[in-house]
């Protein structure tokens, strides 16, 4: 709701906020997911959002308010990208898998695709559903793998059960995807009347 030409300027401050934001976030998850349980927690968290990123409504819109004062239009679009972009953060934080060269990597290639590319996702997400599915599947392999490389757990799959680095993977891209596809048909059942 900005005028014309305050509207490129609360454009351009948001994004330069949501991006500062997201790059502190990103190192502040990394340096989280190395505590004890918490890549646990983070592979749960994971599955979760694979499955929301499978199973979310086509109409389900974020709904974020608009401003007619540039600060207020500013906070909103770093609010707004905060909010929606926790599910990227954590995302490349777990695939970094503590390492800097990949947290870099994936900052670099996920701020601009977000920032400048959304549109172009949106249309090939709305073309190619598969698309959706196997983002969904990634998410639940990235979240076996680092359930498995957690502090706590390491040591005893290592002398116990080895093999789990290989099947949790895989049992996480089996059950974001099957929950995943099987809440999106019931959502639909239920949508039609």
């Amino acid at each position: 709701n900005l005028p014309k030409k305050q509207r490129a300027m609360g454009i351009f401050w948001g994004v330069i906020g949501a991006v500062v934001l997201r790059i502190i976030l990103t190192f502040f998850a990394v340096q989280l997911l190395q505590l004890p349980y918490l890549q646990l927690i983070g592979g749960a968290l994971l599955v979760w959002i694979g499955i929301k990123l499978i199973a979310e409504d086509e109409g389900d819109e974020h709904e974020v308010q608009a401003s007619d004062r540039l600060i207020s239009a500013v906070k909103t679009v770093i609010v707004a990208d905060l909010v929606m972009s926790l599910d990227n953060v954590i995302g490349v934080a777990a695939a970094a898998k503590g390492s800097l060269s990949l947290l870099i990597f994936g900052l670099v290639v996920s701020i601009p695709l977000v920032v400048l590319g959304s549109q172009v996702i949106m249309k090939l997400l709305e073309r190619f559903q598969w698309l959706v599915i196997a983002g969904g599947g990634l998410l639940g392999y990235i979240a076996g793998e680092i359930a498995t490389e957690d502090t706590a757990v390491k040591p005893w799959i290592g002398a116990n059960a080895p093999a789990l680095h290989y099947v949790a993977p895989a049992v996480g891209i089996v059950v974001v995807v099957a929950v995943g596809v099987w809440l999106t048909r019931r959502n639909r059942r239920a949508a039609t009347p």
